[in-house]
């Protein structure tokens, strides 16, 4: 992947949501940049009803962000277990970190044994509570980031309700309270699924802004994505994770994509769940379970014709999926621009709208 053109300034990651920047600012106080094609625009996210029309869709992830960050220790050492996702079997695919009192960081091989951040088999950690957490097999062949793991004298939703905090990087100035990490279209955990991750796309709607938008008879289809621990350091593509597209949102879907609206994706992970559920004729189908799809321009899209995203570093796997939705030329004026115009990267930052 050839990353666009761009540096990131380091002052331009958003450290603080924006409600906390300002007594007057509420979350969709944030700005948003606008591509249609190669051309630019700037506004705030408050204008997007104005920016869309009727007909049109946006589909949105109901998935609600976990308490995902646990402390514990291994042996005296102590560790940050990141929980990403929950496996048919009981089990938990984890990620060991080490705290370093501002988000966390890549666990050092003399935390742990073994190589990687995770390793090896066997690692015992201990959470509290009395709980345990075995370390079993590497999730993949890719690397040891993450293993799966088997927690004993605890269940995890439990855990993580009680102990749990949710996952921050050192970009970010303070920890926060899980409220600050749920979008408007969070569904309650239920059965303690979610996502370790903010979808946070979606952070900028507020009930307000939806009820405008519904008025002004723009669509909502939701879908439901639990999003695993990032790549903060590698970038690495996305592992398989857990999707349903419902009946209803199917239907919607091909009945926009038939009419005169558009499809508009909120997030990278509502493009992976509709894009995994479009069968070879382009119709999309209610379906349920994992997927391992990975967007890419050679892949391309069947359904998603825009996209509400937010800004990712140049050498993040997620812009594949963005050029393979406008184009490399769009992401690369896009990115530009950004960069030119200080906009805020990461969960709490601005967001991009890619229109065709």
């Amino acid at each position: 992947m050839r990353a666009p053109a761009v540096r990131v300034p380091e002052e331009l990651s958003a450290r603080v949501p924006v409600e906390q920047r300002g007594p007057d600012l509420d979350r969709d106080g944030v700005r948003l940049l606008v591509s249609h094609g190669t051309e630019v625009s700037h506004h705030v996210f408050g204008e997007l009803p104005g920016l869309l029309r009727a007909g049109d869709l946006l589909v949105v992830n109901t998935s609600p962000t976990l308490a995902a960050a646990v402390d514990g220790r291994v042996g005296h050492a102590r560790v940050v277990v990141h929980f990403s996702t929950r496996g048919d079997d009981g089990r938990w695919a984890v990620e060991l970190r080490e705290p370093d009192g501002s988000g966390t960081t890549r666990a050092r091989a003399d935390v742990v044994e073994g190589r990687g951040c995770g390793g090896p088999a066997g690692t015992r950690v201990r959470l509290p509570g009395g709980a345990r957490l075995v370390l079993e097999e590497p999730l993949s062949a890719r690397g040891e980031r993450l293993w799966w793991a088997r927690v004993s004298g605890a269940e995890v939703p439990a855990l993580l309700r009680e102990h749990g905090r949710p996952i921050r990087y050192s970009y970010t100035e303070r920890d926060q309270p899980l409220s600050v990490y749920q979008t408007v279209f969070a569904l309650p955990p239920g059965d303690g699924a979610g996502s370790a991750e903010m979808p946070s796309a979606a952070r900028p709607f507020t009930a307000r802004l939806v009820a405008e938008l519904v008025s002004r008879g723009v669509q909502f289809a939701p879908v439901t994505l639990h999003t695993g621990v990032a790549s903060a350091e590698s970038h690495e593509p996305p592992y398989p994770e857990r999707f349903a597209v419902p009946e209803a949102s199917a239907r919607l879907i091909n009945a926009v994509r038939a009419g005169d609206g558009r499809v508009v994706a909120v997030g990278t992970t509502a493009v992976r769940a509709v894009e995994s559920a479009v069968g070879s004729d382009g119709v999309v189908r209610a379906r349920a379970g994992w997927t391992d799809l990975v967007v890419t321009p050679e892949r391309g899209v069947r359904v998603v014709e825009g996209l509400l995203t937010g800004l990712h570093e140049p050498e993040a796997s997620h812009l594949l999926m963005l050029e393979a939705v406008a184009g490399r030329a769009a992401i690369d004026r896009g990115y530009d621009a950004a960069v030119r115009g200080r906009y805020l990267w990461h969960e709490f930052g601005d967001v991009h709208l890619l229109l065709p």
